[in-house]
């Protein structure tokens, strides 16, 4: 018996990929992704599907799968998979919640630690020849220590940088959905604040809520101009959350800094976040260690063969087929 067919859209590091080769028939795609034509093509016959946040799962792609039982997702994030389509076709659809959290925690900290202290501006500083020697009033910053922290979305990645931001000795605030956390509270010391009011006492705000219609520009004009003067965005999790021209124009007047990782409407950034010295760019490398790649691929691959080979229920599951 032929093993079922499977369509990877991009290969991802790490052997995740080399050790499903033989138990699953795979295609994958080239490195910079598959084009949609291409990954349409390939559908035909596939029993289950590895996309990642670049590829639109919808009706359109799902009625030229009609073999198809499983689409996984090596991300966290979903939203690039219409779950009401695939729950119409009795699909499986699972995600990689757990694979994602210490890598973004980690590149949370280091953006805070970037805007905070001015590096970016620093190393470009150094690199054009015009540093001249130490002087107390050079590239002066926030002090991590004593400083308030507010972080939006106390999930797991808020979790891990609540612990992150304690050990520099912050005061921890956290907003969350469902309201205050007593154990969270009681392991971290952490208060809960509801919106406005996290954002008026942070001198540092850090995103960590899932892209829903009810967080697509969560974070407006109105909600900037609550946060204090001087205070630094973080957003490592989902560009549509924050209205960008309204953060372009409160850096372009000097009242905040931001540091983030994702955009609007990636890849393109907005102009005033590329030309303010006030902002700190990288280009969503929130899970981009070797270790966090791989494992996100594993988790994808583990839910295929889970349904595909075992034929048991998988890890993760956003929607599952009737009766299941």
């Amino acid at each position: 018996m032929s093993p079922p067919r499977v369509v990877v859209s991009r290969p991802f590091p790490g052997r995740a990929l080399e050790a499903a080769h033989g138990r699953l028939d795979l295609w994958v795609g080239p490195a910079e992704g598959t084009p949609r034509e291409i990954l349409l093509e390939r559908l035909a016959g596939a029993e289950g599907l590895v996309c990642t946040l670049d590829d639109r799962v919808d009706e359109e792609l799902l009625a030229r799968a009609p073999a198809l039982r499983i689409v996984a997702t090596p991300t966290a994030g979903f939203e690039h998979i219409d779950l009401s389509a695939a729950r119409a076709r009795g699909l499986w659809v699972c995600h990689a919640p757990d694979a994602t959290t210490e890598a973004t925690a980690d590149l949370t900290l280091a953006l805070l630690l970037a805007a905070a202290r001015r590096l970016v501006e620093a190393d470009r500083f150094v690199r054009e020849g015009r540093f001249r020697g130490w002087s107390p009033d050079l590239f002066l910053g926030l002090e991590l220590s004593g400083a308030t922290l507010g972080v939006v979305g106390a999930g797991k990645i808020g979790r891990a940088v609540l612990r992150r931001a304690r050990a520099f000795g912050m005061r921890l605030l956290y907003e969350r959905l469902g309201g205050p956390d007593e154990a969270l509270e009681q392991e971290l010391g952490a208060s809960f604040r509801p919106l406005g009011a996290l954002l008026e006492e942070s001198d540092a705000v850090s995103l960590h809520v899932p892209l829903t219609a009810a967080t697509r520009h969560l974070i407006d004009e109105r909600a900037l101009a609550r946060m204090r003067p001087g205070a630094i965005l973080v957003n490592a999790a989902r560009g549509p959350i924050v209205d960008e021209a309204a953060l372009a124009r409160a850096l372009d007047q000097g009242r905040l800094r931001a540091a983030l990782d994702v955009y609007e409407r990636e890849p393109e950034v907005q102009p005033g976040l590329r030309s303010s010295d006030r902002a700190v760019l990288s280009p969503h490398l929130g899970s981009a260690t070797v270790s966090s790649r791989e494992a996100m691929m594993a988790t994808a691959l583990s839910a295929v063969v889970a349904v595909l080979l075992d034929g048991r229920p998988p890890r993760h599951a956003l929607v599952t087929p009737s009766g299941r």
